[in-house]
């Protein structure tokens, strides 16, 4: 339950996804020192650990995809900022701004393959591969805006 919920921050009242994108921020800010290879590294495994969590939580509750679970909306973020350690420029504030608002949009806006991940997969994958795929276009995306900021 803990680490569905990201340690409670899903139980938000209002916009849970959002609050779980922005511990999603904070995790970064702490993780963002790390080499560029451990960041993906931890990444990846959260994504896993995600996955695990999603699934028992679902499990236990009764529910497929509940709100409270917000480790998915972490993983994305995550996900999201790659470009800015990959170009050693996770101390930006606007690009990693920027970066938060790019994943709200593809979490929100779900995207054909984003929508179709969230629909046909079940369990724990189905609530967060979506995630992942909404954080891989906002990163595609951050990553032009960061390269083409920088040229």
């Amino acid at each position: 339950m803990w680490i569905a919920t990201f340690f409670g921050v899903g139980y938000c009242p209002v916009a849970s996804g959002t609050a779980g994108s922005a511990a999603g921020v904070a995790l970064f800010a702490a993780l963002s020192r790390l080499s560029p290879l451990l960041y993906l590294l931890t990444t990846i495994a959260l994504v896993f650990l995600g996955i695990w969590a999603a699934e028992e939580f679902g499990r236990q509750s009764g529910t497929h995809d509940d709100g409270r679970i917000v480790i998915d909306e972490v993983a994305g973020q995550l996900l999201t900022l790659v470009p800015l350690v990959l170009s050693g420029r996770s101390g930006s504030v606007p690009l990693v701004v920027t970066g938060f608002v790019l994943f709200r949009l593809f979490d929100v806006w779900k995207p054909g393959p984003v929508r179709w991940l969230e629909r046909n997969l079940s369990g724990g994958a189905g609530v967060v591969m979506d995630d992942v795929l909404a954080g891989v276009f906002a990163a595609t995306v951050l990553g032009a805006i960061a390269w083409k900021w920088e040229a």
